[in-house]
């Protein structure tokens, strides 16, 4: 009961780390059914989130984290990484203007401070969140 619990809130986490403890609580579940003590149970139940830790989440951490599509052509905002954009609000110096890239308009820093005027090209070096973080071409 409690693993599936787990699996339920796992489902609105990222992570895969709560997931882990639904394993080890089958593992515990496993020595219930075979009428082991409860310390065993407990040492089951540890044993199985550790072996889930170490040997399953990092490769279903790796699938979910996987920014390209089945071609190996970036997704998402990593798409746009290395692309350049036109200012169409002046970036302040050490403030924020905005960027039009593929038809849409960001809000843009950029990645020294230093201001760019209207019009001028910029290369988007990354984001965060939705603020992207551009260079002077």
């Amino acid at each position: 009961m409690i693993a599936a619990l787990f699996v339920v809130i796992e489902i609105f986490t990222s992570g895969f780390a709560v997931a882990c403890f639904s394993v080890g609580c089958v593992f515990g579940a496993i020595l219930a059914a075979c009428e082991l003590s409860l310390t065993w149970q407990v040492v089951a139940f540890a044993i199985g989130t550790f072996l889930a830790f170490v040997f399953i989440r990092p490769v279903v951490v790796k699938y979910l984290d996987n920014k390209t599509n089945d071609n190996g052509v970036k997704t998402n905002m990593d798409s746009i990484i290395g692309k350049t954009a036109v200012v169409t609000e002046k970036i302040e110096e050490n403030g924020f203007g905005r960027v039009k890239i593929d038809g849409d308009d960001w809000k843009a820093q950029t990645a020294d401070g230093s201001e760019v005027e209207v019009g001028k090209k910029v290369k988007i070096e990354s984001f965060e969140s939705i603020v992207l973080t551009v260079k002077k071409l």
